[in-house]
């Protein structure tokens, strides 16, 4: 399939946006996207755009004027005779080799009916001078001041334009405008019957640039009149408002607001913002000050965190008569507050309307937002108390609206935070689901269902939690929402096929979310989220220098966030430094996380295996200590259940427990993993029980294990563990690159 996009510095804002955001995907696709643009001529909103040529398999290709041989050619065929080459020379002389000058010179050539000789080359430049700029404009305005504003009317209603409506913004009468029209059409200016069109678009600018600046805003705030009594839509009428002057209009307010609403539903929430923005310079009455501002925040929401705290809390200071309205705008500043990193702020600001409302369903709703935020409180005052109440009130519930899942979906993740069972996680995950949780409700975040879709994960579902964010992932796109959302979507998903051994896809979306993070703002949750996860990948595939790096342009490291993330970041820290054979050191950050996680109730080494990584780091100096570490994180691993988490916690345990129960823990690790979708995992053990069975004088088993863990490793994509498989087996070169791709293309 090909693309092609024409003119496209002439684009709004979102339109560039989104082309900057999709051309990249374009290299995975069987797609050929081609965009023509005038480099001088780009907008100042361009600069992603403009990052482009050159990146993400783009090639520029410079336009260069005709050569005077084409324009040569061209002249023949436009006047059907045989211009002499002098002719021909002035031709290409005076235009420069510009195609569009080119073509229209020899139209008014053929047109006046002039020799193409080179006694007439002479008047050329006079003709060629009418075709641009001034002498496009002068040209203009001698077809009389009626043909004038029904030119202009054009140029401000840009393309496709119904002679009726350009005859309204110009004021004109029917017959009036039917002259002003011919007049054009004869003067090579515009081109239709049914609709009107600018024969080329440096004619349009032209003209658009000759209106005076006055009349033009006039023109403008007629033409938004004019499309809405046309019936074209609010969205039509705010492209023109966005070009008036503020007015204090409560019409134009009215439609700015419609339009912002409009383009939301459209997924475009960039334009939203810019309609919004202008409403509020308008500025609306008093009493709709509140609502523009919280519009405006709902529709920048993670993509601006810190600009929408601003809105949100300006609209919370504004008197707010309708109780909805004020609820909305506390639901919508405390989730930005929590994915701002202070999230002690927005469990405050619950708290403040819980004591201050009197309604039971609001309270509730209130209740469960504050629940959430909690739950991600690294500062947590009393997680433990918070867990027992949410667990009480979670078994009531039977899930009949939105509020009522939401709360069984917070039950479901501490379930999983706190180690229990799996099976109970999973029975309260599915009684969240039932009644439908969608993560681009418009009036609620997208944070507890993407928990729910997690914990099928951690349980080692994790095809339910592929379908889950698929179908997340579409909803986001289809609303346009590419900042925030999108990042955690695509974290996330990295995450998932990290720990389902599918490295390369794994590192491929952790970067993509990364990408998108920074848009958002380093130190923001999304921002310590990616970089986690594309480090813990990274030293999954062996690649610890490039993780070191990444962790160091990015600031991965202490203060670490107030957010509860996960990966865990402190965790993820102690592990590059242990990978860097900094044992002490991460010892100290392992030991951390764990005083951090357990007076939380954090127990689970399935969501965070802080104790194993611990275990490792102790080893060497202290064997026993490690040993009952492990052993602790095994007990753990077995009450929830978990097949991966089983088998991770017996591989760390035999590697740091001597002894003759080394053999029997891994075999038993093995036959966990294998049961569990954590090919990497299985690699690891496989690869660590061919080596204990060669170290213990069983090379027949050893080669075969080692031979296993081999293949699964190369199609993981972990190349240092598949290297230290492949000594072990004494096999030469490299792994057979089929057993990497099938590992890139598994389904």
């Amino acid at each position: 399939m090909v693309l092609v996009l024409d003119d496209a510095h002439w684009a709004d804002p979102e339109s560039l946006g989104w082309l900057a955001a999709f051309a990249p995907r374009a290299e995975q696709l069987p797609l050929l996207v081609v965009v023509a643009y005038r480099p001088d001529e780009l907008p100042d909103h361009a600069d992603a755009f403009r990052r482009l040529p050159g990146r993400a398999g783009g090639r520029p290709l410079d336009l260069e004027p005709l050569s005077a041989a084409a324009v040569a050619r061209l002249a023949r065929v436009t006047l059907g005779t045989a211009p002499d080459d002098a002719f021909c020379r002035e031709c290409w002389a005076v235009t420069a080799g510009n195609p569009f000058e080119t073509v229209e010179l020899l139209a008014k050539v053929r047109d006046r009916g002039v020799t193409p000789t080179e006694s007439a080359a002479h008047l050329l430049r006079d003709l060629a001078a009418a075709v641009k700029g001034s002498g496009l404009v002068a040209r203009l305005e001698r077809l009389g001041t009626s043909t004038v504003r029904l030119a202009w009317a054009c140029a401000v209603l840009g393309t496709e334009i119904p002679p009726a409506l350009a005859a309204a913004v110009a004021g004109l009468g029917h017959e009036e405008a039917a002259d002003a029209v011919d007049a054009l059409r004869g003067a090579r200016v515009l081109t239709g019957v049914e609709t009107l069109e600018f024969v080329h678009p440096l004619i349009a600018t032209a003209v658009y640039r000759a209106v005076p600046a006055g009349f033009r805003v006039a023109l403008h705030g007629q033409a938004a009149w004019c499309v809405t009594d046309a019936g074209l839509g609010p969205s039509a009428a705010a492209r023109h408002l966005l070009e008036t002057h503020p007015e204090g209009d409560t019409w134009t307010v009215g439609r700015l607001r419609a339009a912002a609403e409009e383009t939301l539903r459209a997924g475009a929430p960039d334009a939203a913002r810019s309609y919004l923005a202008r409403a509020l310079r308008e500025p609306p009455p008093a009493e709709d000050r509140a609502a523009v501002l919280y519009e405006l925040g709902r529709a920048s929401l993670l993509t601006e965190p810190a600009t929408t705290v601003n809105h949100l809390r300006a609209a919370l200071d504004e008197p707010v008569s309708d109780p909805g309205l004020r609820q909305n705008i506390v639901y919508r500043l405390s989730q930005v507050l929590a994915h701002s990193d202070r999230l002690a702020e927005a469990t405050d600001t619950l708290a403040r309307e819980i004591r201050a409302t009197g309604d039971a369903r609001v309270r509730l709703r209130m209740v469960a937002e504050q629940f959430m935020w909690d739950a991600f409180r690294a500062d947590e005052p009393d997680h433990p108390a918070r867990s027992r109440r949410l667990a009480r009130l979670a078994d009531r519930l039977q899930g009949r609206d939105l509020t009522e899942r939401y709360i069984i979906g917070l039950r479901t993740w501490d379930a999983v935070q706190r180690g229990e069972p799996a099976r109970v996680a999973l029975r309260h995950a599915e009684r969240a689901l039932a009644g439908g949780l969608r993560w681009a409700e418009p009036d609620r975040g997208f944070e507890v269902p993407v928990l729910v879709a997690l914990a099928f994960m951690y349980a080692d579902r994790p095809g339910r939690t592929e379908e889950l964010f698929a179908a997340g992932i579409a909803d986001y796109e289809r609303r346009g929402w590419r900042g925030g959302h999108l990042s955690f979507a695509y974290t996330l998903l990295g995450y998932l096929r990290y720990r389902r051994g599918r490295l390369v896809e794994a590192e491929e979306l952790a970067g993509a979310g990364l990408r998108l993070a920074e848009r958002v703002g380093s130190g923001t949750p999304a921002h310590w989220y990616a970089v986690g996860t594309l480090v813990e990948v990274l030293l999954a595939r062996g690649r610890v220098d490039e993780a070191a790096r990444t962790a160091a342009d990015h600031s991965f490291g202490a203060p670490f966030p107030a957010a509860v993330v996960f990966p865990d970041a402190q965790t993820v820290y102690g592990q590059l430094l242990l990978a860097q054979g900094l044992h002490q050191l991460a010892a100290d950050e392992l030991g951390a996380a764990g005083r951090r996680l357990e007076p939380r109730g954090i127990r689970n080494p399935a969501w965070c295996p802080w104790r194993l990584h611990l275990a490792r780091a102790e080893s060497r100096d202290d064997p026993e200590r490690a040993a009952a570490t492990a052993l602790e994180a095994v007990a753990r691993a077995r009450q929830f259940g978990a097949p991966s988490a089983i088998g991770q916690a017996l591989r760390v345990a035999a590697e740091v427990t001597p002894g003759p129960d080394r053999v029997r823990r891994l075999a038993e690790a093995v036959g966990h993993l294998e049961r569990s979708p954590a090919a990497y995992e299985l690699a690891c053990a496989l690869v660590a029980l061919g080596a204990e069975l060669r170290r213990t004088g069983r090379p027949g088993a050893a080669a075969e294990a080692l031979h296993r863990g081999l293949d699964t490793a190369a199609q993981c994509g972990a190349d240092a563990l598949a290297g230290t498989a492949q000594r072990g087996t004494g096999r030469r070169g490299t792994a057979p690159p089929a057993a990497a791709h099938r590992a890139e293309r598994r389904p």
